[in-house]
């Protein structure tokens, strides 16, 4: 998602400016836009001409519309988004007060207006326009002298460093200043990698070359990384992937994505902490129940008590028609993210968000135990949201008995890798 331009008032009240360009941007466009917001994009509407003979004719134009939004609609197959709504602004082609549809598109300019821009909101859209926060595979294709370090989403490749140094040749007896020429350049890839890879977003970095190029390099960073207590370097080894490429250009990228090896160590990272945090609550509740709770009532009766370390939702809570009902979530999460918990927000298209759901859509893993409160009332069978506005709706809520749990839990598979494309 590109952003355009984002202006929001002290009350939070604002508007903001984008433009979709990948499937994946009508996603976050869907949990965005709202009823009771407004949508101003272009729409085709065709208009019919009577001439002063009588006859008519008709033509098919392109507006610009501003529509109070009614109902959002979403197709998971087609990543389609349509939004209903009735028309706020003076326009030649649609009266005032007139219901239209609007298709949204891609690459198309679309302007939201609320009167109330939560954190959630907010985080929603710098997720969607940040494009280092969605790339969870990040790669450095080298060979002698030359390297380019990348961070790769789903749908393209940012080149992040380009790093070019002489390499001199070694002469017979004496190697001095080869060797300082290849530690300048490993020291450059290294202060690159650290610069540009969220080490808490990225999933892989591939580290590829021809020859032993990238065994050497690794060797060396990880070395220096024990002489200097970098702590980064040292937590996040198991995230380094070496493999082959015919050259340090970024061409090879290519070959090293396409390499089924590769494909297979790389598979299903996108969802890969929420699964984990998913299969982390399951394992708790098994062996240390009065540290997991599930249901709106019981999870806030934890963060009364400051008890939460992650808090897990599903998005659908977000998608609500009641403004009380969102903003009750919003504010939970606030009030955890100040006290230091961790919140993920599970997607209900992703089979860990629909097995979520069926806890009511939130859970959470405390820090210590918190003994079940008595008289507490017991919400965790109802369901989590009303979700009528599009056709991926996964929050209804089920009986979450023990056994139920258990083999939700037995049913996971938790993949440490990507499977992010080029």
């Amino acid at each position: 998602m590109k952003l355009l331009s984002r202006h929001i008032e002290k009350d939070g009240s604002g508007q903001v400016s984008m433009i979709p360009e990948e499937a994946e941007d009508m996603w976050h466009a869907y949990n965005l836009i709202a009823p009771g917001d407004r949508l101003r994009a272009t729409a085709i509407r065709k208009v019919k001409n009577e001439t002063a003979t009588g006859s008519s004719s008709s033509e098919r134009v392109r507006t610009t519309l501003t529509l109070e939004v009614r109902k959002v609609h979403y197709d998971v197959s087609a990543c389609m988004l349509r939004v209903e709504g009735r028309n706020v602004e003076e326009n030649p082609f649609v009266k005032m007060g007139a219901h239209h549809t609007l298709d949204m598109e891609l690459n198309r300019k679309f302007t939201l207006a609320k009167h109330e821009w939560d954190s959630v909101a907010l985080d929603r859209v710098s997720e969607a326009c940040d494009a280092t926060a969605r790339a969870e595979l990040g790669a450095v294709v080298m060979q002698e002298g030359l390297a380019h370090v990348c961070l790769v989403t789903a749908s393209m490749t940012l080149v992040r460093s380009r790093i070019d140094v002489g390499i001199a040749r070694k002469r017979k007896g004496s190697a001095a200043q080869h060797d300082k020429a290849v530690q300048r350049f490993y020291d450059s890839i290294i202060d690159s990698i650290l610069r540009h890879f969220k080490f808490d977003v990225v999933k892989c970095i591939l580290v590829a070359s021809p020859g032993f190029i990238r065994d050497q390099f690794l060797e060396y960073m990880f070395a220096k990384a024990v002489k200097t207590d970098n702590k980064m370097l040292l937590e996040n080894r198991a995230k380094f992937v070496s493999c082959h490429a015919s050259s340090g250009h970024m061409q090879s990228l290519r070959e090293v994505l396409a390499n089924p090896a590769v494909t297979a160590r790389l598979a299903n990272t996108k969802a890969a902490g929420e699964v984990a945090a998913l299969e982390a609550f399951f394992n708790m509740l098994k062996t240390d129940p009065d540290r997991a709770y599930y249901g709106y009532r019981h999870v806030l009766h934890a963060n009364e008590l400051n008890a939460i370390d992650t808090l897990l939702l599903s998005d659908v809570l977000f998608r609500s028609h009641k403004l009380e009902e969102r903003r009750k979530y919003v504010a939970l999460v606030d009030s955890v993210k100040a006290n230091a918990g961790t919140v993920r927000i599970f997607s209900s298209l992703h089979p860990s968000g629909e097995q979520l759901g069926q806890l009511s859509g939130i859970a959470a893993i405390l820090r210590f135990p918190v003994p079940e409160p008595e008289g507490l009332l017991d919400d965790d069978n109802e369901p989590a949201v009303e979700d009528d506005g599009g056709e991926d709706s996964q929050g209804e809520a089920q009986d979450a008995e023990e056994e139920g749990l258990e083999e939700g839990a037995a049913g996971l598979s938790i993949h440490d890798d990507d499977d992010d494309e080029e």
